[in-house]
This record gives structure tokens, C-alpha cells and sequence, in this order.
């Protein structure tokens, strides 16, 4: 990375970083772009010249931290590699955890909100939803070879609307959840490892 672009990271992920603590203690709809930047110490027209408008701004939020969840998920799935069952349930459980106090992710669900947050993980969370799972599906096939993209895909893509939706609405403890998830994909996850390990004997 140039330092131009080294520089546009900094800015950008210290903008992200303002807007985050902000919202420990206020609704997004309380927040203004003009006390984000003031909290990062930079000027209104910085902020806008970076993310274009206020949308541009929470939807860039919302990919940083689906990035940050999905690092995470790979480092559990890595320590779990031996036992797909458990790696499954574990970054499941541990997104939710994390998820609970996050605080974007509760900025989003929350019921005082304005309601500008929420469409960009569901109605308008097409894209987010595409990336997210692609990326997915590449982390499930980087750990397990056996699997291939077009078996992958389908978990991957199931994973993250469940994600999604438990976040959005936590009915029950995280490790709980994700031992209910696990009990319903874990069928599907060991007789697609199967057919790759039939598929490199034969």
C-alpha cells in the first residue's frame, strides 16, 4: 500500500472509529456529519469529500464491520479446522456474542432508531449480503478443500441471513442459537465433506 492510499485508510477507518464511539450513547438519527468529523478532528467537508453523502457513509460502517465479523469468523474456523461441526457453531456463537454489543449492530436494531440503518442489512442488503457471502463461501473452501464453490455457496449464503437475523432479533443466548443452527446445517456440512472425500478417493 502507497502512502496516498495509507493515508485514505487512516482517515477513513478514524471517520468509521468517531462514528462508532458516538454511537455507544446516541441513535444514528441523533448523530450529525458534522459531529463525526468533529470527533475525528477533521473538517465536515473532509468527511463528505471521503464517503459523498450521510447513506454512503453508515453503508461503508456496515461493510467494515461485516469485514472485521467475517476475520473473525476465519480465525475461529482456522482453530477449528479438524471438526467443521464445532467450527461452524463456534464462529456462529461467537459473531452473536459479539454482535450483541456491538454498537452498530445495535444502532440498527434498535426500536428508537429513525429506521435508515435497518434497510441495509435487509430490504436494501443485496449487496452486503452478495459480498459477504462470496467471501464466505471462499473461507469455507480455503478450510475444508473438499468442498467445492457450488456446495459451499448454498451454507455460506444460509449462514449469513440467519446471522443476520438472530442479530437483529436475539431471542436466545448466542451459544444456544448457534447450537440450534449448527443442528440444523451440520447434516448438510458433513455430507458435502463426504462427497469431497469420495470424489478425491475415487
Amino acid at each position: 500500500m502507497n502512502y496516498r492510499a495509507a493515508a485514505r485508510e487512516l482517515l477513513r477507518n478514524t471517520l468509521l472509529d468517531a462514528a462508532l464511539e458516538l454511537l455507544r450513547d446516541r441513535a444514528w438519527s441523533d448523530i450529525t456529519m458534522a459531529e463525526v468529523a468533529a470527533a475525528a478532528d477533521v473538517s465536515r467537508q473532509t468527511l463528505y469529500s471521503e464517503f459523498g453523502s450521510r447513506a454512503e457513509f453508515a453503508q461503508a460502517a456496515i461493510a467494515r464491520e461485516g469485514g472485521r465479523f467475517l476475520a473473525d469468523a476465519q480465525r475461529t474456523i482456522a482453530a477449528h479446522r479438524d471438526d467443521p461441526a464445532v467450527a461452524l457453531s463456534r464462529a456462529f456463537g461467537e459473531f452473536l456474542a459479539t454482535a450483541s454489543s456491538n454498537p452498530l449492530v445495535q444502532a440498527i436494531v434498535a426500536p428508537d432508531g429513525d429506521g435508515t440503518l435497518l434497510p441495509l442489512v435487509t430490504t436494501q442488503g443485496g449487496p452486503l449480503v452478495e459480498g459477504v457471502s462470496t467471501h464466505l463461501t471462499e473461507m469455507l473452501v480455503m478450510s475444508w478443500p473438499q468442498f467445492t464453490r457450488r456446495e459451499a455457496r448454498p451454507l455460506a449464503e444460509c449462514l449469513v441471513r440467519l446471522a443476520i437475523s438472530h442479530a437483529a432479533l436475539p431471542l436466545h443466548a448466542p451459544r444456544r442459537t448457534a447450537s440450534w443452527v449448527t443442528a440444523l446445517l451440520a447434516p448438510y456440512l458433513e455430507q458435502a465433506l463426504g462427497a469431497g472425500r469420495e470424489r478425491s478417493a475415487a
